[in-house]
């Protein structure tokens, strides 16, 4: 498997971009633990916006695909007009369409819109926003520097 690493140097770049490509205003952020996280903090601080929640997601075990993906820990959103949603990458998009599909069904009334670092262009799903597009798995920084591997 060819794989790439996402350097922090790399990472602050991507965000940048992507602050300036979101051209819409948004009541909350809410990233996809844990892939999400790192982004949904940093754009919550270039933003000013203290409504970064978290939503939790399992679709993988390691780099092992699962059948499906579990979607838990979902927040109180009932007061939002608006929410921006963050991960890392959407790859195949099973994810992202899975968090969608929970969220619009819990909360009708709130516009929903997605940003991340890397897209797969064979994804199910495009981002509304999105840095890069991936053409191999990414080794996040988060991941892999604080590891021994």
């Amino acid at each position: 498997m060819i794989k790439k690493y996402y350097s922090y140097t790399e990472f602050i770049t991507d965000v940048n971009s992507l602050a300036e490509q979101i051209n819409v205003g948004f009541d909350a952020i809410l990233p996809i633990s844990r892939g999400g996280l790192t982004l949904g903090h940093f754009l919550g601080e270039y933003y000013g916006i203290r409504e970064v929640y978290a939503i939790n997601t399992i679709g993988y075990d390691d780099t092992c695909k699962l059948d499906s993906v579990r979607v838990f820990n979902i927040p109180d959103l009932i007061h939002a007009k608006s929410v921006l949603i963050v991960d890392d990458i959407i790859d195949s998009g099973d994810t992202m369409v899975a968090v969608l599909d929970v969220l619009n069904d819990k909360f009708p009334q709130v516009k929903f819109r997605t940003a991340v670092l890397f897209y797969k262009p064979s994804a199910l799903i495009r981002p509304d926003w999105y840095a890069q597009e991936a053409e191999c798995w990414i080794d996040f920084f988060w991941s892999v520097d604080l590891t021994n591997g």
